[in-house]
């Protein structure tokens, strides 16, 4: 069944959520290779000390521990999953992949950042017997600044 083009400008959100140290450490641990939650085990010496060390950060260019960049993903998703779940869509979860995702980074996120994503169905199109749903966000500081925008698309077979 194909989806319906009149939901195209839906809105999902707003989405809050705050920024904690430790899962954005171990979030850093994980997607580099180390083993977060085990106190023995080394740190990958390509992980940067900004991700992890308080006092190294401290003294960085941002001031503090800031994220790994894709751990903007924990949050910013939130809009595309309502909207792939919305019951007006109907979409046959079976039959759907995830097709890609872009991020856009305008500030780094740093522990304690409270942030607000709101996402709105861009676009609804079909390609190949295949629908097309793509999802654009858009997540803000506290102060209403952009820190990340992104673009999900889900690919949803007949």
């Amino acid at each position: 069944m194909a989806l319906d083009k009149r939901h195209i400008g839906k809105t999902y959100g707003p989405f809050t959520y705050t920024l904690g140290v430790e899962k954005m450490r171990e979030f850093a641990l994980a997607v580099g290779g180390g083993q977060p939650g085990i106190g023995f085990s080394p740190v990958p010496a390509h992980i940067s000390p900004l991700l992890l060390d308080e006092q190294a950060a401290k003294a960085g260019p941002h001031g503090s521990i800031i994220a790994f960049p894709s751990f903007a993903v924990v949050f910013a998703i939130r809009p595309f999953s309502a909207a792939i779940a919305d019951p007006e869509l109907q979409v046959n979860m079976l039959r759907l992949v995830h097709g890609e995702q872009e991020l856009e980074f305008l500030e780094v996120m740093r522990p304690g950042d409270v942030l607000t994503t709101t996402g709105r169905i861009e676009d609804i199109y079909e390609k190949l017997g295949k629908d097309f749903l793509v999802v654009t966000t858009e997540s803000l500081n506290a102060a209403g600044q952009p820190v990340v925008r992104g673009t999900w698309t889900a690919i949803i077979r007949h």
